[in-house]
């Protein structure tokens, strides 16, 4: 009989033992979630934030191809208008500008 009643409050112990563990368990899983939540709360916002951003990126990169696509349409009509000598000053002026700037910086 003894044994019996031995094993019982064993049994008992270890089931409470059990119990307590898997309530510590539940608990930090209850923790896991809950940051996991606010985690996953955070990064949708930040989705969000980065599409606006890149749909007023795509708007100012589409002005800026319409203001390049007129300069350069602008820049063709006057090479083809037979002012060469301009685009030639120009070049030429650039050349100068660099070599000087290459000057000062082998130099320095």
């Amino acid at each position: 009989m003894r044994r019996s009643h031995a094993t019982e409050s064993y049994s008992s112990f270890n089931r409470n033992t059990v119990e307590e563990e898997n309530e510590h368990l539940v608990d930090d899983l209850e923790t896991k979630i809950t940051a996991l939540k606010s985690l996953t709360i955070d990064i949708g916002h930040e989705v969000r934030t980065q599409n606006q951003m890149l749909r007023e990126m795509d708007d100012d990169f589409d002005s800026t191809g319409g203001f390049l696509s007129t300069t350069m349409g602008r820049v063709l009509k006057l090479s083809k208008a037979g002012h060469n000598h301009y685009i030639l000053y120009l070049l030429l002026f650039s050349l100068f500008v660099f070599f000087v700037i290459y000057l000062l910086l082998k130099f320095k």
